[in-house]
Parts: structure tokens; sequence; C-alpha cells
């Protein structure tokens, strides 16, 4: 691993670990302040992807998997008000859904790098949140999982209501995860700015 992947890796590390602690705090109703900054998560592999190719790509996001894991194993031990801040079940919807989610993104990066400048990151970006949402929030809070954690208490999620205060009925969860990959998409937009202008910088320093 050389070291001009450093700063690739070291921002995968901060994001993983500036999300794992912003999750704690909501935002809304609906959603944490940890849904605004994971999506970047899939600009730096998408950066990553473009200028130094498939193997950087996910070296960078194993980077980031075993600092989640980390930063799981930590969060475990730290006691909230109703028992530990990371269960088992968001640990294992955490780390399966990162890593899942970022691989595919970088797959599906590199079999379309070679259209337009933009449709490698939106489609990477879009399939692979929207799989990361599902994993996620499926994994931690569905109630046809409890066996994977029974002594956690996940009925709060299961509460039936309308879907982000105004649609059909469905469980919490669903709601929360609606608007964990509203806002992954308009991140996914956002990000085309900043890799566009960050790819070419390191494309010309690369040349």
């Amino acid at each position: 691993m050389t070291s001009r992947y450093l700063p690739g890796i070291l921002a995968m590390a901060a994001i993983v670990v500036a999300s794992n602690i912003l999750v704690q705090f909501l935002f809304g109703q609906w959603l944490t302040w940890g849904a605004f900054t994971y999506p970047l998560a899939f600009l730096v592999t998408d950066i990553m992807n473009r200028v130094y190719g498939v193997q950087a790509a996910r070296r960078v996001v194993f980077v980031g998997f075993l600092t989640g894991v980390a930063c799981s194993l930590i969060g475990t031990q730290i006691m909230g008000e109703f028992g530990p801040l990371v269960t088992l079940r968001i640990a294992l919807g955490s780390g399966l859904a990162f890593l899942t989610a970022q691989l595919l993104d970088v797959a599906i990066f590199d079999r379309l790098r070679g259209g337009k400048w933009w449709q490698a990151p939106v489609f990477s970006s879009i399939i692979g949140s929207s799989v990361d949402t599902a994993l996620f929030f499926t994994i931690a809070f569905s109630a046809s999982l409890t066996f994977l954690e029974p002594a956690n208490d996940v009925s709060w999620a299961g509460e039936i209501l309308p879907i982000l205060g105004a649609g059909p009925e469905a469980p919490l969860w669903v709601s929360l995860a609606i608007a964990d990959w509203g806002v992954k998409l308009a991140l996914a937009l956002i990000a085309l700015v900043p890799f566009r202008l960050i790819t070419r910088r390191l494309m010309a320093q690369v040349a």
C-alpha cells in the first residue's frame, strides 16, 4: 500500500469514526447527524477508484470496514440510557451493510468507468447506498430477525406509524430507512461537484 493512498485511507477512517459518533445525535424526527457524514464514504471510494483503480478502492474500503468494526467494539462497551450504545444487531448490520455496499460500489463504478464522467459515480453510489440502507435497517431493526439477538428489545422500531408521518402505515424503522436513503441519494448528486474537482486535480498529479 503506497503513501499516495494515505489521504483516501485517512479520509475513510475519519468518516467512519465521525459517523459512528454522530449517529448518536438526532436530527429532526427521522434522521441522525451521522446520516449526513456517512454517504461521504462513497465519495472517497469513487475518487480512489477513478484515480488509482479498483485495487486501491478496495483497500480503502477494507480500512473503513476495520475502522467500523473497531468503533462497534468500543460502542458495545459504552453504556447508554437503554443499554450498550452498539448492540449485536447494529454491529452486524453496520458491518455487513458497509462492506457489501462499498464493494458493490467499487464493482459497478469499474464497469461504468468508460462512460461519461458522471455515470460511474452516480449509479454506483445510488445502487450502493440503496443496498446499504436496506441491509442495515433490516438487520438492525426488523422484527423478523429478532432471533439474531433475542435479548435486544427493538419493539420500539416496530411501532406502526404513517411513513414519514404522512404516508401509509408501516413499522417506524421503515420511515427511518426511507429518510436515510433520501439523504444518501441527495448527497450522491451533490458529491458530483467535489468528485469532479478532486479527481481532476489528482489525475493531473498522477499523470
